[in-house]
């Protein structure tokens, strides 16, 4: 999505008053909804498992321990119910979700019952990936990853983190510039001679990419 198409009020709202979106764009629908199916087909399979167990506490009945056996099941059905409720709740997410690049960073806004912005700065950037899954192919659609140095701690250690751009339109396009623009603030090879003025005015020198 161009800039000049459209761009979010919100992203506007965030960005410095010498700072340039260049980009924004959304996720496609069902590629977004589409991260929830392996939970989901773990739950149907989990749920399938255990309502024979409840049909048969119903059908037949376990004396006195009905009334402790209905709750637990309840409570281990919870795989079940909860694949189906992360479901909604992606459906619900995605009208909050959209990603921008700018002269200084990237920014990713999401939220369920609110609205939260997270942006990582071009210095910040330390490696990026484009994705395309089959899903996404048929859909002409792409995932940007981006890490920053994040790490979460686990039992088999640290797991890397990324906050990824997540089935956008024109991923290989997108992910070109966003990598000439990291490289162009980062490494200050690509763009001095060309982009900046001949008066270098320091600090008040923009990047005009």
């Amino acid at each position: 999505m161009n800039y000049f198409e459209q761009v979010s009020p919100e992203f506007e709202a965030l960005k410095d008053y010498d700072e340039t979106i260049l980009w924004t764009g959304k996720p496609s629908y069902i590629p977004f909804l589409a991260q929830g199916i392996p939970f989901l087909l773990i739950g149907l399979v989990w749920g399938a498992f255990d309502s024979i167990f409840v049909m048969r506490i119903l059908n037949e009945g376990f004396g006195g321990m009905s009334a402790f056996l209905i709750p637990f099941m309840l409570l281990h059905l919870f795989p079940f119910w909860g694949s189906i409720l992360n479901m909604f709740r992606l459906a619900l997410v995605y009208r909050n979700v959209s990603y921008a690049i700018t002269t200084k960073r990237v920014m990713l806004r999401s939220g369920f019952f609110g609205i939260d912005f997270k942006a990582v700065d071009f210095d910040m950037i330390q490696n990026l990936e484009v994705n395309v899954g089959p899903l996404e192919k048929l859909f002409n659609v792409g995932s940007i990853r981006i890490f920053s140095g994040e790490a979460m701690s686990t039992k088999n250690g640290k797991r890397s983190m990324y906050d990824t751009f997540k089935a956008i339109e024109n991923p290989y396009g997108v992910f070109k510039q966003l990598k000439q623009v990291s490289m162009d603030i980062r490494s200050d090879l690509n763009y001095p001679n060309q982009y900046r003025p001949e008066e270098n005015q320091g600090y008040r020198t923009k990047y005009k990419g």
